[in-house]
């Protein structure tokens, strides 16, 4: 289900559709006929996540600048004359993978404070006020987004200060990202007064608002650490500057609570009471929510990150993610920051989703393996609303792709392509990244950026952390 498309957006999606169906006379055609590509992919189990979830054995892509020009049997590879041909051999060929909700740069705080009550005002709040810079960000997150690639990761949505500097390092990186400013209702690493982050913001936004992989956003924290006149200056400025918006909505049942106690409303209701509750919304997490919640984030077209393993390791629950998508809603997944979650590996967390779910339930019928694949996937694409660019393996959508070793022993045998994806595969088994119509990884090599020097970077920086967090 479409939840918005700006104009800027249904402009490329008609180019790009009128440009694939030229004729062999309009496009560029190689010597003998053939048409021009810069990257064919061949021989390879192409599962598309289109909406015939069709999986296509010994099948081809071929790729033209940053889209995908082509998609089907083998004969696609025979159209197109290739600057380069991957021969896949026989290996899984997938979308880019979504993370819909992280703080990438929480790499630096990744292993501390676990099993401690109150974590964040304990140890996370007063860390960020002593380590937290632009350059700091900048090195946690360059880290992050390599960790994402090598998990087959394509696209992040993300909340934390100095987001500029998580920008420039998805870029540094190759990879696409939804950025969030965030506002908070204190002092903030990259603001020295209460809801700075909204002038920081605007900043932000204009720098990047054209760029081709990083989108900007607005982050309000959560319900409870803004005042609602500024929820409702967030809500007005993300209409004015035409961005996404981000927030952590019903959480916890301390937050539940406190917003029942002060304005007789559930956390959902409440912001759609200050008027951000709408189809620029990208909410994560949403365990405490009922079926009146469920029915009004559906209305609104809200997006749903869903964040089972960083909930369910801080003894949160499990939001009744089967009851949104039977209401409709689209939910992607979240490995939520490295400090919570702890690894950002979204292979990783697809069998976790699936499991849980059955164990919540009592019943291994629910989650199927495809259902956690397509949430991952296109199910993500939706939920940040860009189902017309990413998140699924058809003709004039951006070249964001995986190809994942179906040769690896605990993949072997493979019945089932979806199974062997949730509950069999991991991080490891992701050979190549595509981003954008680039090579990111290749053969489990980083071609972007120098990941010895990110991790002698970053261990450097956790010496001080760790110095910092033997005071508290």
């Amino acid at each position: 289900m479409r939840r918005r498309r700006t104009a800027a957006a249904t402009l490329v999606a008609i180019l790009a559709a009128a440009t694939l169906g030229c004729t062999d006379g309009d496009r560029s055609v190689a010597a003998g006929g053939a048409e021009s590509a810069d990257l064919v992919i061949t021989n390879a189990t192409v599962v598309t996540m289109d909406a015939d979830f069709r999986v296509i054995e010994g099948g081809a892509i071929a790729i033209a600048g940053s889209r995908i020009a082509a998609v089907g049997g083998a004969e696609v590879a025979t159209r197109y004359a290739a600057k380069e041909t991957i021969d896949a051999g026989g290996d899984i060929v997938m979308p880019g993978m979504v993370n819909t909700h992280t703080h990438a740069s929480m790499t630096m705080f990744r292993g501390l404070g676990d099993d401690i009550p109150d974590r964040l005002r304990r140890f996370i709040f007063p860390l960020e006020a002593m380590v937290v810079d632009a350059d700091n960000v900048y090195k946690g997150a360059l880290l992050g987004a390599v960790e994402m690639v090598l998990s087959g990761a394509t696209t992040f949505v993300d909340m934390y200060y100095f987001e500029d500097a998580v920008a420039r390092a998805a870029k540094a990186v190759g990879m696409r990202a939804v950025v969030g400013e965030t506002v908070i209702g204190f002092p903030a690493p990259d603001a020295d007064e209460a809801y700075g982050g909204l002038a920081y913001a605007r900043r932000f936004i204009a720098e990047w608002a054209d760029d081709e992989l990083v989108t900007p956003a607005l982050a309000p924290h959560a319900p409870y650490t803004l005042d609602k006149e500024h929820l409702e200056e967030v809500a007005v400025a993300a209409r004015e500057l035409d961005v996404p918006v981000l927030v952590h909505l019903s959480e916890t049942q301390a937050e539940i609570d406190k917003i029942d106690e002060e304005f007789g409303m559930s956390p959902v209701e409440y912001l759609d009471s200050v008027g951000l509750l709408d189809d620029r919304l990208v909410a994560a997490h949403c365990i405490f929510v009922d079926a009146d919640d469920i029915e009004l984030l559906r209305e609104r077209r809200v997006g749903v990150s869903h964040n089972i393993v960083s909930n369910v390791k801080a003894g949160k629950g499990i939001a009744p993610v089967l009851e949104m998508l039977a209401a409709g809603l689209d939910v992607g997944l979240g490995t939520d920051g490295p400090m919570s979650g702890n690894t950002l590996d979204l292979m990783g967390l697809l069998g976790y989703t699936a499991k849980l779910h059955k164990l919540a339930k009592l019943d291994r019928r629910v989650m199927p393996a495809r259902d956690v694949v397509m949430m991952a996937t296109i199910g993500g694409a939706r939920a940040i609303d860009m189902d017309d660019r990413i998140g699924s393996l058809e003709a004039g959508k951006l070249a964001d792709l995986v190809i994942v070793d179906k040769d690896s022993v605990n993949m072997i045998p493979m019945y089932d392509v979806y199974a062997a994806l949730a509950y069999a595969a991991s991080s490891h088994d992701v050979r190549t990244v595509i981003i954008h119509g680039r090579q990111v990884m290749r053969d489990r090599r980083m071609l972007t950026v120098d990941v010895e020097q990110i991790k002698r970077d970053v261990r450097v920086l956790t010496d001080r952390i760790a110095e910092e967090a033997a005071k508290l």
